[in-house]
This record gives structure tokens, sequence and C-alpha cells, in this order.
């Protein structure tokens, strides 16, 4: 039930913002009475945080089952990074969720180390990925953790200039994104299919 009830709460948060969400909302969206949804949860600030970790694993879900059938270094890396745009740059409702809980990062220390934790797990995710990548003669990374915390930087730049420019994370964009951001993993110039 309290997964059921996070997830409920995160589609909800990422649709209309965190603000503009009541728990009598969370629970009518769940199909539970609010004292149901009071059993698991103390209060919003709890609805929240379980609703930022339901975000978390399942884009670790969701990236685990884009790479796990592709042996090769270099495209599991872009299908990795297009996963990626999608869900961060392009999926307009988990922008909006992840920019509320930026802001509330900034006064919620429990918030803050939970997205600290999620970013170093993406990090080193792609890290992963850049290593395997230049081991296997693909790409060329001097710094893997340099490179990848840039376009990390530059994804979250990406994500903060489109709350002024939404039409800079359009699906048009898509293979731009994604060449850029492949460009500075040490790539080079060079065009990103679709994947």
């Amino acid at each position: 039930m309290p997964a059921k009830l996070a997830e409920n709460a995160f589609k909800l948060f990422a649709r209309r913002g965190i603000d503009k969400i009541t728990l009598d909302q969370v629970a009518a969206a769940a199909g539970v009475t609010k004292g149901s949804l009071y059993w698991h949860f103390k209060n919003k600030d709890e609805v929240v945080k379980a609703a930022a970790a339901h975000y978390y694993h399942a884009y670790h879900r969701r990236m685990h089952d884009v790479v796990a059938t592709i042996s090769d270094p270099m495209k599991r890396l872009q299908r990795a990074l297009r996963l990626s745009v999608r869900i961060c740059l392009l999926d307009a409702e988990n922008r909006v969720f992840t920019m509320d809980i930026w802001t509330l990062a900034v006064h919620d220390v429990e918030i803050c180390r939970s997205w600290r934790q999620f970013y170093d797990s993406v990090r080193e995710f792609y890290i992963g990925l850049v290593r395997a990548a230049a081991h296997a003669g693909q790409l060329q990374a001097d710094n893997p953790e340099r490179a990848v915390n840039l376009m990390l930087e530059v994804i979250e730049g990406i994500k903060l200039r489109a709350m002024f420019e939404p039409q800079i994370c359009s699906p048009a964009e898509e293979n731009e994104i994604v060449s850029s951001l492949m460009e500075i993993l040490g790539c080079g110039k060079r065009a990103v299919k679709a994947v």
C-alpha cells in the first residue's frame, strides 16, 4: 500500500506541482481514504519523500532494463544517455517534479540527502559506462569522472533553462541533445542515431 500511495503521489506532484496537491487528492488517486493514507504516512512531508524515493527507484529500474540486454559498451552508453534525456528533459512532468524536489532540498536536509544519494548513484553508473567504452577503445575519456560530472551538469542546466524555454526539450531536439552530451563524454562530434 505505501508503494501505491507513493506512486500516485508522484504522478500528481509531477502533473501539478507538490504545493498544489493535497493529501486528500493523493488518497483519492490511490483509491484509499485519507485515514488509510495517514496509517502509512504522518504528513505530506513523508508523502513527498516517498514520492521522491519512487522516482529514484523507477529511474534506476528503467535504466537497468534499457541496458540489460546490450553488451556493446558504446551502445549501452548511448542507450542509457538517450533514456536519461527522455526521462529528465523531454518528460515535462519529471522535470517539474525534480525541480520541486530541488527547491525543497534547499531547506530540507533529508530531501537534499536523498537527492544527493540518487545523483551520486547516477553519476557512478555513468562513470562505469564511460570507463567500459573507453576500455573498449570506443571513446577517448582522459578523466571519466570529470566528463560525467560535466555531462550531468549540462543536463541539469538544460532542465533549468527549459523552465522559460520549453521548446529546447522537445522530441525534435532529442538527437541534438544526445549528440552534444556524447561529445562531452569524449565521443567526438558524431551523429547519434535514434535507438
